[in-house]
């Protein structure tokens, strides 16, 4: 939804305040469902970006999934070798046996 904003798109987000002024709401809320955004604007001024809740939960995802990158990073950068278990050690270190593994669905998202 957002990977092709072109100008026309952005031109077409444009909302006015009045149009809640006069009521419209609903209908500015089913074009938030076709389109995936609007910019309230108020004196010709941005105000708002009403977006679908689908897309905001993806946009806070995605912002977690950032901070868990840094922080891997900075792990990374800050560990040394002696910090690094390889899988059997981490396997004896949670006591865990491999044919338990073996039966175990992974959900990936």
């Amino acid at each position: 939804m957002f990977d092709r904003i072109s100008i026309s798109n952005m031109l077409n987000s444009i909302v006015p305040i009045s149009r809640f002024n006069r009521g419209e709401a609903g209908k500015i809320f089913e074009e938030v469902n076709s389109s995936g955004f609007k910019i309230v604007v108020k004196n010709n001024k941005p105000t708002c970006v009403l977006i679908t809740p689908k897309k905001y939960e993806e946009m806070i995802e995605t912002i977690e999934n950032y901070y868990l990158f840094l922080e891997a990073e900075k792990r990374m950068e800050n560990g040394g070798a002696d910090d690094l278990l390889g899988h059997e050690q981490m396997k004896a270190n949670l006591n865990i046996d491999s044919r338990e593994l073996e039966n175990i669905k992974v959900e990936i998202e």
